[in-house]
């Protein structure tokens, strides 16, 4: 009697394991590694845009030093990061990289604010190229981190769910941290980086 009992317990237990959701954890994880090499490949896009940007700016308000410092100082902190899928799992790492990010958009903000104040600048095509590149690298990134966002919800929702949680405590796998946003406003408006004349 008693080995009967074992085998209806190990027939119930392996029916049960595949609907334990560890191949959903798989799909998830592989997803958010996805979505978020998304969200670098955007980021970098970014980034190597920096430099014409400032060598263009540069021609032309070469005594707007300070500002053109902080997009240089801004773009190496970001470059010298080491990013990859690993910081999905460290928090302290990926609140890092959203600070350099968040840095580096407010250097672009204030180098787009200055840029202004030169319609010679204002008027060169070149500029006015970059300005249209950085302008949809911005939508672009919006768009990434907007799926990324949506990627992690259901991983963290699945980590967090009975039954599923049972199967997360088992293999390991824990929450995955998420954009925080400090100021929700700011952030849902991508920067301004228009330069047509204003009549």
């Amino acid at each position: 009697m008693q080995k009967i009992t074992l085998k209806i317990f190990a027939a119930l237990l392996l029916l049960n394991l595949s609907g334990c959701g560890y191949n959903k954890f798989q799909s998830l994880d592989e997803e958010s590694k996805a979505s978020w090499s998304e969200v670098l490949n955007q980021y970098q896009r970014r980034a190597d845009l920096v430099p014409n940007l400032v060598n263009v700016v540069k021609g032309y308000a070469e005594h707007e030093k300070d500002v053109l410092t902080q997009v240089a100082d801004a773009r190496s902190k970001v470059g010298s990061m080491q990013v990859n899928a690993e910081v999905l799992n460290d928090p302290e790492l990926f609140a890092k990289f959203q600070a350099a990010q968040a840095q580096m958009s407010s250097a672009l903000s204030r180098l787009m604010a200055v840029s202004e104040n030169y319609p010679n600048l204002k008027a060169d095509q070149g500029f006015r190229d970059l300005q249209a590149q950085l302008e949809g690298t911005e939508n672009r990134i919006t768009v990434a981190r907007n799926r990324y966002i949506e990627t992690i919800k259901g991983y963290n929702v699945a980590v967090r769910s009975f039954p599923e949680n049972l199967t997360a405590m088992m293999f390991g796998y824990k929450t995955k941290p998420s954009f925080a946003v400090e100021n929700e406003k700011a952030i849902s408006v991508a920067p301004t980086v228009s330069f047509g004349d204003k009549k």
